[in-house]
């Protein structure tokens, strides 16, 4: 796996991955960017939560969880100082579906954390990660 960065001028960076697709990274203005697109912790943040919902649904589809709509939302905290790496990491899980259940919904996210998603496990030693979620069934 591999990704590829080209330097557009300040500090904007035009990343290009092994998969063919392309991400456009800058800064705030404040700091010497032109924020053309997303901040590399952001970015880190979505990652996580992008490889933890696609274990997630891939979990509850097996499980044949009758899953209609699915939101995660994700907060972190990051240290004062440099390296601002992040300390504190919330996510929250929002399942719209027909007959959901609590046990699968937690099963499915405790896998994905524990043995899954290679983003959580990364990040988990640097940050305290906390999960949670909502059911509405419809």
């Amino acid at each position: 796996m591999f990704v590829n960065l080209q330097w557009k001028g300040k500090l904007a960076f035009e990343a290009k991955t092994n998969s063919g697709h392309q991400i456009l990274l800058d800064a705030k203005p404040r700091v010497g960017g032109e924020d053309k697109g997303p901040r590399p912790m952001e970015v880190l943040l979505v990652s996580l939560a992008g490889c933890t919902g696609m274990d997630v649904v891939s979990i509850l589809t097996k499980k044949r969880v009758n899953l209609h709509k699915m939101t995660i939302k994700v907060n972190g905290e990051q240290a004062p100082e440099h390296p601002k790496y992040f300390t504190k990491i919330d996510v929250e899980f929002n399942f719209e579906g027909n007959g959901i259940k609590e046990e699968d919904v937690k099963r499915a996210i405790e896998l994905s954390k524990d043995k899954y998603c290679s983003v959580s496990v990364m990040l988990k030693d640097k940050a305290e990660i906390s999960y949670r979620w909502n059911i509405v069934n419809v």
